[in-house]
């Protein structure tokens, strides 16, 4: 009788009002009720039967009440589901198809409403792509999907490639082309170096051999060095169809057991690829340096070349002759091919002292390395640490690089430039307080400027405190490209445009334009568009994660077939947070999450401080990031892609 009463509408409407609304994202937990995250300091309670209604990631505005002298959250409007397309695995329940979302905190699969209409033979286990198309909170009875392409059997080996690449939307495979499309541009004049002694210097399985060097020594002390790139712009015309796979591509896609290129195999692998005693177009770049590693900018000469190399090396069988390890299998095959790696190594070790006395030099960090078999199984993985021949290679193409930024900056005041702007401003004051924490003084001014970036940066490097180290590199701001001349900071140098890999960067094929044009005279130049510049920051950060968690896959699988469930691991701590500690295992480099309740039996006598890096127990210090502890590992979940451990 009362059902639509007008003046109890107007109650209920007041009396609801009166709720106090926030909006959150949802955060479950394995025991079925979740928490309403409302910033990184305020959570709010969700019961069990409150949760059926959402998904852990889902965005939403939900009423507080109070029950039980508790805020409980009740869900009242879908802002953003976490879902919406996404990989996932078919699962059969009697006569219903249904879809188990790829994510840790999604473990209930969804109805799939469409299943009959894939023509594929999809079987339980089997990979494939959804969408969602109902959700609870819009007022539908319950969540469904809908299928909208397979994409892997669950037997393929290839089943975490795969599965990665689809879900950040990244290419699989070489591009397609057309053979004609592929004409070598003739129209400018190269000078013709093939005469010179140039090496290349890679690892030897390399097979897209973009960069060598030549170097000579006048008798006053002055070092000359030749630095030749491969020239794919000669093959690949502005705006063609394969300059446009390429944009999209952005880079060359390096995986473990799997190399996906930017550009067709026969330009990256073949033509552009300077291999032994082939003749190849380059684009070149002469520097010069005094005795003190200075480089001569004014004597720097960038030009077009036919090259020849002579030599097609090795990092491991060059840094082992040139650190003279016993039983040496490898040595030049003459001694003008010797005497290039003498010169080359006497300016690496110039350069780097010089680096380290007006820049900044990289730290040294353990390279780990996934040994696959044909089949794709994991037969090891290992540390590579970075050698001479590395440090060699690295030194004369930075010092190339900084001459094409400066170049590109005096004559155009535009081109793609790495940047990096140091430290995040909002924490500088944090900074200051940190460094005085360990009796270091600092400038809040001083931390704007690269000058004072770089001081900091080398009495760190003195200090040589992991702990410190870490937390500082929480602070740091993200390295970019931009098309206007920056500084980088972490590098240590006021410009700094990468050209010399251009098989494998689009940017670096950007760049390459530019310097012809500025090298011939022939051409009009223009600034890079800022949506190209988005296109390419955004593939390089799918490209990250995709390796990331492609790697972390791989961890798994290699930890459930070696059985290494209860061994024992020294670790480093390097990170910390609320739930737990992140370590890292020295020997193999896997990630191992260490929960809470492995660190102390007693919660309430238990803080992990994510802020400070340390955990309490009782009030004192237990476990600080950068600490090294053991751990035996308990678990590999493949659902998860997690490894879990504990103290020893």
């Amino acid at each position: 009788m009362f059902h639509n009463h007008p003046l109890l509408s107007k109650l209920k409407r007041k009396l609801n009002s009166k709720i106090p609304r926030v909006e959150g994202i949802v955060r479950s937990t394995n025991k079925g009720f979740g928490f309403l995250e409302i910033n990184s300091n305020t959570s709010y309670f969700i019961p069990p039967k409150n949760m059926r209604k959402v998904m852990h990631g889902d965005r939403i505005i939900a009423q507080i009440k109070i029950e039980n002298f508790r805020e409980v959250v009740y869900p009242e409007k879908l802002i953003e589901p976490f879902l919406s397309h996404f990989i996932g695995q078919i699962q059969r329940l009697k006569e219903k198809v249904y879809i188990k979302p790829d994510f840790p905190y999604l473990k209930e699969p969804i109805m799939c409403i469409n299943f009959d209409s894939l023509k594929e033979n999809i079987q339980n286990g089997d990979w494939v792509m959804a969408v969602l198309v109902q959700h609870r909170l819009k007022g539908d009875n319950q969540f469904s999907v809908k299928l909208i392409k397979f994409v892997a059997k669950n037997h393929n080996p290839l089943v975490p490639w795969i599965v990665t690449l689809s879900r950040h939307k990244l290419e699989m495979s070489e591009p397609k082309y057309n053979a004609h499309e592929i004409v070598f541009d003739n129209n400018s004049e190269r000078i013709d170096l093939t005469n010179l002694h140039f090496i290349t210097i890679d690892h030897c399985s390399t097979k897209d051999i973009d960069d060598a060097v030549f170097i000579k020594k006048s008798s006053s002390g002055i070092y000359s060095l030749i630095v030749a790139i491969s020239d794919p712009t000669s093959y690949v015309s502005l705006e063609s169809t394969l300059d446009n796979i390429a944009l999209q591509r952005a880079f060359t896609n390096y995986l473990p057991g799997l190399n996906i290129p930017m550009l067709p195999k026969i330009l990256s692998e073949n033509k552009c690829s300077l291999k032994k005693n082939t003749r190849r177009p380059v684009i070149a770049c002469q520097i010069s340096f005094d005795c003190s590693g200075n480089i001569l900018y004014k004597n720097t000469h960038f030009f077009l070349a036919w090259i020849m190399s002579k030599a097609q090396l090795s990092y491991d069988s060059v840094s082992d002759w040139l650190e003279h390890k016993e039983k040496i299998t490898w040595r030049p095959e003459s001694d003008l091919i010797s005497n290039q790696l003498h010169l080359l190594h006497e300016l690496c070790n110039l350069r780097t002292r010089w680096r380290k006395k007006y820049a900044l030099l990289f730290k040294e960090r353990p390279e780990y390395v996934f040994k696959l078999s044909n089949t794709f199984e994991i037969l090891k993985i290992y540390v590579e640490p970075r050698r001479i021949a590395h440090k060699i290679v690295e030194e004369a193409m930075i010092a190339a690089n900084v001459c094409a930024a400066r170049l590109l900056s005096d004559k155009l005041g535009f081109g793609i430039y790495n940047t990096h702007s140091g430290f995040e401003p909002s924490n500088f004051k944090y900074i200051t307080e940190l460094l005085s924490e360990f009796g270091i003084s600092s400038n809040v001014d001083e931390l704007h400027t690269l000058k004072g970036f770089c001081k900091l940066k080398n009495i760190l490097d003195n200090v040589s405190n992991d702990y410190l180290d870490i937390r500082i590199k929480k602070l740091l701001s993200f390295a970019e490209i931009n098309n206007i001349p920056s500084p980088h900071f972490a590098l240590g140098f006021p410009v700094y445009a990468t050209w010399t890999s251009p098989i494998r960067k689009y940017s670096d094929m950007i760049n390459h334009r530019l310097l012809k044009i500025i090298i011939t005279g022939k051409g009009k130049a223009f600034s890079p568009r800022r949506d190209i510049l988005n296109k390419i920051n955004d593939k390089r950060r799918r490209i990250r994660m995709a390796e990331r968690d492609i790697e972390n896959w791989l961890y798994i699988i290699f930890f459930k077939n070696k059985n290494y469930k209860n061994k024992i691991f020294k670790a480093k701590i390097v990170d910390i947070f609320r739930g737990g500690m992140k370590t890292k295992l020295l020997e193999n480099g896997a990630n191992v999450f260490v929960p809470a309740s492995f660190l102390h039996n007693t919660k309430d006598e238990l803080i992990c401080d994510q802020e400070k890096g340390i955990v309490y127990v009782m009030g004192e210090k237990y476990y600080t990031v950068s600490d090294i502890i053991k751990i035996m590992v308990i678990d590999a979940k493949i659902e998860t892609r997690s490894i879990i451990g504990k103290p020893i």
